[in-house]
């Protein structure tokens, strides 16, 4: 399948959300949205319904402070989604939104300056419409572009991070099925791995049966960005399953893929308690939710790179640590 017709329903969306003025976003978003729009996105914003609740708690506010805002995409693509049977069709663009930090948002204080905020949407198109959206943001991210330090020191690096390294994400037109159907096999192959904890290899054996040696992890800000397995390893997989206990199974509202390009996302993906030290926390009774996209791009039959955006502010609040109410106290460089 080509998915043009909902690929063009997304991205005519997209042009008209640009060009609309402040007062004229919820009727941009009700042209091509449900009346029963489901919105999910990353906290304070969570679940929203409708265009003009959308419009008017994130689209609205976020363009007031980005001005002259930009959607620069590096992967779109669309596909049929494995969880309910390869029944509904969802279209997801990921990359960042750029402009001028020339108001605050959430509290954080402007900068004048470019900014750029993280994003990956999977929308759900059905009989024309965008029915359901998951939109994840790397806040933290925009908080460390404005001096601000939400976290301490974090184990991999952090920077504005790039689209894939072949440059080929941006999936206008139609894609090979067969490729496809082989990007979403290396992900599941991957989430199996990934699901046991308990494989009864080393870490870094049982990374190299699904990613490439060279893979790079573009984890969100608070963890950082991470390339090669050995370095994968200790600067991000290893600390993270010494920091946690209790996993829960995963799950999934949806995972698709095109091309050499796929992912997934939930609401919550799965829930962990902290045993201390990961992020420099500390250790916690209390299991939270991990709400997680991430964007693969495969090599042959093994995992190239991914793209990772959590809900640190919502995970860590349900531990006691409310990073955005806390950000008079945080030092600023």
């Amino acid at each position: 399948m080509s998915f043009e017709a909902e690929k063009s329903i997304v991205l005519d969306f997209y042009r008209a959300l640009s060009q609309a003025e402040e007062t004229a976003i919820a009727d941009s978003i009700s042209g091509f949205c449900s009346e029963d729009l489901l919105w999910r996105g990353f906290h304070p914003f969570n679940e929203l319904h409708g265009a003009a609740e959308v419009a008017s708690q994130f689209w609205a506010p976020l363009k007031k402070s980005l001005t002259r805002m930009q959607r620069r995409m590096d992967v779109f693509m669309a596909g049929k989604n494995e969880i309910d049977g390869f029944s509904s069709v969802w279209v997801v663009s990921m990359g960042h939104l750029m402009g001028l930090f020339d108001s605050e948002w959430l509290g954080i204080a402007p900068t004048g300056k470019m900014a750029f905020l993280r994003y990956c949407e999977f929308n759900r198109v059905e009989n024309g419409k965008i029915v359901e959206t998951a939109m994840y943001f790397d806040i933290p991210h925009l908080m460390m572009q404005a001096g601000l330090h939400p976290f301490p020191p974090q184990t991999a690096a952090q920077l504005v991070q790039p689209g894939p390294m072949t440059h080929d994400g941006l999936m206008f037109g139609p894609q090979p099925e067969t490729e496809g159907t082989r990007t979403l096999g290396a992900i599941n192959a991957m989430i199996s791995d990934l699901g046991q904890w308990n494989s009864g290899l080393s870490l870094e054996d049982e990374l190299r049966r699904t990613w490439c040696d060279d893979m790079i992890w573009w984890g969100p800000s608070g963890i950082g960005a991470t390339y090669t397995i050995e370095r994968y390893a200790k600067q991000h997989s290893g600390p993270f399953r010494a920091g946690f206990a209790d996993r829960s199974k995963t799950k999934h509202i949806c995972r698709m893929a095109e091309g050499h390009f796929g992912g997934f996302f939930g609401w919550p993906n799965f829930t962990a308690r902290p045993t201390g030290g990961f992020m420099g926390m500390p250790a916690s009774d209390k299991a939270g939710e991990f709400r997680v996209i991430d964007i693969y791009r495969r090599a042959g039959d093994k995992l190239a790179e991914n793209w990772i955006f959590i809900d640190l502010l919502h995970f860590w609040k349900q531990q006691g640590v409310d990073i955005l109410g806390r950000m008079a106290t945080v030092p600023r460089t």
